[in-house]
Order: structure tokens, then sequence, then C-alpha cells
């Protein structure tokens, strides 16, 4: 079974880097998997990661882009609710990174 060290502590996730229990989440474990992704976690990354934690709270799923674009903007505002504005952030497909960092499942439609 593939795990991380937080603090130190062996933390199990899946093949693709994401928490297995999501109460294993902490500030630490998102700086680190952060840091295997290349991303250097700012303010305006954790604005990101609370806007996609509460997302979860409500929904009980992470959101695909579109709804993350939504619910973004609802937060924080149009200018930081572009798709181009999270990519900018979280490279690549910023639904999944920013899900993995935030320590979420990676979203349904994400491959």
């Amino acid at each position: 079974m593939a795990e991380i060290l937080i603090n130190d502590q062996p933390v199990p996730v899946d093949p693709e880097g994401f928490l297995r229990n999501l109460d294993d989440w902490t500030p630490e474990a998102a700086e680190q998997l952060a840091l295997q992704e290349g991303v250097q976690l700012t303010e305006a990354h954790w604005e990101i990661l609370t806007v996609l934690r509460q997302f979860y709270q409500t929904f009980e799923m992470s959101p695909a882009m579109r709804p993350l674009v939504k619910a973004v903007a609802a937060e924080l505002g149009p200018d930081k609710g572009k798709s181009i504005y999270l990519m900018s952030l979280f490279p690549g497909s910023p639904a999944k990174l920013a899900s993995k960092i935030a320590g979420l499942p990676k979203p349904t439609n994400c491959l």
C-alpha cells in the first residue's frame, strides 16, 4: 500500500496519491501533498482549498471543473472564479489537483 510521511507518520494514499482516509488531512498533509505535485502553497492556494473543503462538506463530493469555478466565484468573486486563474494555481487539471491537496476524493469525472 502506498503512503506518504506527514510529521514522520505514514499516511496511506491510493495509487494516484489521494488520501485513503479523509480524516488524515491536516494543513501539514496539504503541504506534503502539494510538495509531491511541485506546488508551493500560497495564500491564494489556501483560499481555493478552503472553498473545496466547504463544497465537500455541503455536497459530499469533490467538484469537477465547472462546479469548482462556480463555487470559487460565489465565495471569492468573479476574478478568482475563472478557469485560467485556477489553472495558474493548480496546473493541468485544477479540480483533480486541488482536490488531492485538499485531502478530498478525486472528482468522479476526472481521468
